[in-house]
């Protein structure tokens, strides 16, 4: 009777302290993409050529047929902060006329820096 007892308590403290060890899945939403596959994004590309590179976008403009918005989100486990990221792609006469990544904007015949972190998106306030 007394080993059971023990099995017992020992159940009845070590639940307690197991309980923290909760796996949480880590939650990915948009579309990734690779720094080394947005460096190929060029002005002057057509939209075949942006669709076949960075794919369809998730956030299609029903107003603005000229902008697509690539819009990235990805949290890891419970306690790290979100992963956001955010590319917009805009068009004049069917190819790329500039390119926005978070709150930089590419001119006309300028290459993105490899080095450069992608800015977080940042919320609106509502009006």
């Amino acid at each position: 009777m007394r080993p059971q007892l023990v099995i017992l308590l020992a159940a009845l403290l070590a639940g307690p302290s197991l309980g923290g060890c909760v796996y949480r899945m880590n939650i990915q939403q948009g579309n990734y993409l690779e720094p080394k596959t947005i460096d190929q994004l060029q002005v002057g590309m057509t939209r075949t050529q942006v669709r076949y590179l960075l794919g369809t976008p998730m956030v299609p403009d029903a107003f603005d047929r000229d902008r697509w918005d690539y819009l990235y989100y990805l949290r890891k486990g419970r306690l790290k902060s979100p992963e956001q990221r955010q590319i917009t792609v805009f068009f004049e006469e069917d190819k790329v006329a500039r390119i926005e990544r978070g709150d930089d904007t590419m001119k006309p015949g300028e290459k993105p820096d490899p080095l450069r972190q992608p800015e977080p998106i940042r919320p609106t306030a509502p009006t």
